[in-house]
Parts: structure tokens; C-alpha cells; sequence
């Protein structure tokens, strides 16, 4: 089972930093079964923003990246380590879905106030709102980008 998130939704931190996690993914996590719901977090290799699969979606993903290593080679090694640092489980509360992320990983995104939870196929991805906003490419720049990749 793969859970497919869409959608845009914009989340405030309440004063003890927590974030009500989007009660559309809530429903769309349910719908597909999964029972308690769990999240890993971590931070974007290429983006401002943290990640966040579904437990079972990063329990795969994590395997597949594992399964392409040696761990007996150090590079491999150092590599993995650094892979598996600054990652959270989160789960929302029952009463009213409320999330808590650590400060660390929030800090790394530059969080504020304000957090946008963006649905990417098989996962959410996590931004600051400032820089959800200013990340997203032209139209004429998605055309492009369009044409080279599939066209």
C-alpha cells in the first residue's frame, strides 16, 4: 500500500510549536488503511524543505537505498550514517491532529510561523511558507524543463 498526498495546505505554529497536521492527508492516510498514523521526517538532500513518508513508505525507501550499499566500505558507511542523522517519527494526536516536529528540523527549514504541507505522491514535503512560495519555478521555466525531460 502506497499512500498517494495531494493538495497544498497551510499550517501555524501554535505557542508550544506544534503544527495541526492537514486533516485532507489525515483522511487520504485513513482511507488507504493505514491504521495509526506515523511519520519519519527528515530533511530534503536538495530542497529547503524536511520529507515525510507515511512509516511503511520509509521503511521501503530506506531499504532501497540501504540495498544499494556496503557497509563494510567506509564511504558507504559515513554515507549511511549521514543519511539516517536528524530524522523524527511524528504522529498526530487523536483530539485534534496536532503534530509535534523538533525544533532542530524546523530550524533547518527556517520555519517561523508558518509551514505549507505540499503533497508529493508518496509523501509531504514539508516548507517554511516563505520559501514554498519563492521556490516554484515560472510557467515558462516548467515548459522548458517539460519539453527537455519528456519531450
Amino acid at each position: 500500500m502506497s499512500i498517494k498526498f495531494v493538495g497544498e495546505h497551510i499550517a501555524k505554529l501554535d505557542d508550544k510549536g506544534r503544527l495541526v497536521f492537514p486533516s485532507p492527508l489525515k483522511s487520504l492516510a485513513e482511507s488507504e488503511g493505514a491504521g495509526r498514523l506515523r511519520f519519519v521526517l527528515k530533511k530534503h538532500l536538495f530542497r529547503r524543505c524536511l520529507e515525510m513518508y507515511a512509516y511503511d513508505e520509509w521503511e521501503r525507501e530506506s531499504e532501497s537505498v540501504k540495498a544499494r550499499l556496503n557497509l563494510f566500505n567506509r564511504e558507504h558507511d559515513s554515507f549511511w550514517q549521514q543519511y539516517m542523522r536528524d530524522r523524527a517519527i511524528v504522529e498526530p494526536d487523536e483530539k485534534v491532529g496536532r503534530i509535534q516536529i523538533p525544533k532542530n528540523l524546523l530550524e533547518m527549514i527556517d520555519v517561523r510561523k508558518e509551514v505549507v504541507f505540499a503533497g508529493n505522491d508518496h509523501k509531504i514535503e514539508v516548507w517554511a511558507k516563505e520559501h514554498y512560495f519563492d521556490n516554484k519555478l515560472s510557467e515558462t521555466e516548467y515548459i522548458a524543463l517539460a519539453e527537455k525531460i519528456l519531450g
